[in-house]
């Protein structure tokens, strides 16, 4: 079989993580992500197969990229989705399994997760209200969330990271509550800005986490630090390392020019950016039987294609996608 060098865009980036969505169905709808009465669904016979996601992952794992991410919608609603995870870790060259997820399945399902090769884990939580979570999300499910992640942390999960979108006159003012629930049970609090996609993420809120940073940074004596993962989060540390926020900026502060990852979503195409259209879709070159090597040179011309930086700012009514289409 050809040997490639590692996979790397035109403009010099290396290309080591994946972000693979195994499926679009959520059971939520977040404010930010899905806009509502949302029903355009990929058909399951047009989603990818276990067998092809595989192919997909050995492949970039063929190339270099060693870090791979399963998210959904809700990964979790895809049956035998550990399965799928041990057959991946297992593959060469793949270092490092995570999981996304809303936290909603992850009580039932966190054992077999921890067995398989999974390590890490990204929960989405957004309040510690029942009632402003229900607003946010549509669903009651304050406490199978919380569930979850006691369980998780039973089960050895390390680092658990807890994503929460900061949004205008919704969540801003739990943050210092939330860094503190995230304190006190050893998790990462991660704030992330939202981002124009589509017309659910232009009407989400946006708040600029610069000042909110400095905030935090005098309120808990935190420093600037390092928590292990493949993502753009810039993070602060309590200086006894019981304590990490991470900063996710795509507006206020972007990291295009750092960019290691590319998306592949559930029907098999690949998001070279989550601000442009540029995408490439592998699902027919898969069913058309294509070989190993063709592949990887399928995803080499893709790779090509990874546009230099998002235009969210110049042009934020850009993006017709929604988040949900794309993978989380």
């Amino acid at each position: 079989m050809t040997q490639f060098s590692p996979l790397q865009d035109r403009f010099g980036r290396r290309i080591d993580y994946l972000r693979l969505s195994v499926t679009d169905r959520c059971d939520m709808r977040c404010s930010y992500c899905m806009p509502q009465g949302f029903s355009d669904y990929e058909e399951p016979e047009d989603w990818l197969t276990f067998d092809e996601i595989e192919r997909v992952v050995a492949s970039f794992a063929r190339m270099g990229t060693s870090r791979f991410r399963i998210t959904g919608g809700e990964p979790l609603l895809r049956r035998d989705l550990s399965g799928l995870a041990v057959r991946l870790s297992s593959l060469e060259g793949v270092t490092d399994m995570s999981l996304s997820t809303n936290g909603t399945q992850l009580a039932r399902h966190a054992a077999a997760l921890k067995k398989s090769g999974i390590t890490r884990l990204n929960v989405s939580l957004d309040s510690l209200c029942a009632e402003r979570l229900h607003s946010i999300t549509r669903r009651d499910a304050l406490a199978q969330i919380l569930d979850g992640l006691l369980v998780a942390k039973a089960c050895g999960f390390e680092p658990i990271k807890i994503n929460m979108v900061v949004m205008a006159g919704v969540n801003e003012d739990e943050i210092e509550t939330m860094a503190e629930y995230c304190f006190r049970h050893g998790f990462v609090l991660r704030l992330i800005e939202t981002m124009p996609m589509g017309e659910t993420g232009r009407n989400s809120g946006y708040v600029d986490l610069q000042p909110i940073r400095l905030r935090l940074q005098a309120r808990f004596g935190l420093v600037d630090g390092l928590v292990r993962g493949g993502g753009p989060a810039r993070y602060l540390v309590s200086p006894d390392g019981a304590g990490s926020i991470g900063f996710i900026t795509p507006m206020s502060q972007h990291f295009c020019e750092t960019c290691n990852r590319v998306r592949l979503s559930v029907d098999g195409t690949l998001y070279l950016c989550l601000g442009q259209e540029n995408q490439f879709a592998l699902r027919p070159l898969l069913r058309d039987g294509i070989s190993d090597d063709e592949l990887d040179a399928a995803i080499r011309s893709a790779i090509e294609l990874k546009p230099e930086r998002h235009e969210f700012r110049e042009q934020p009514g850009k993006l017709i996608r929604v988040m949900s289409m794309t993978g989380g």
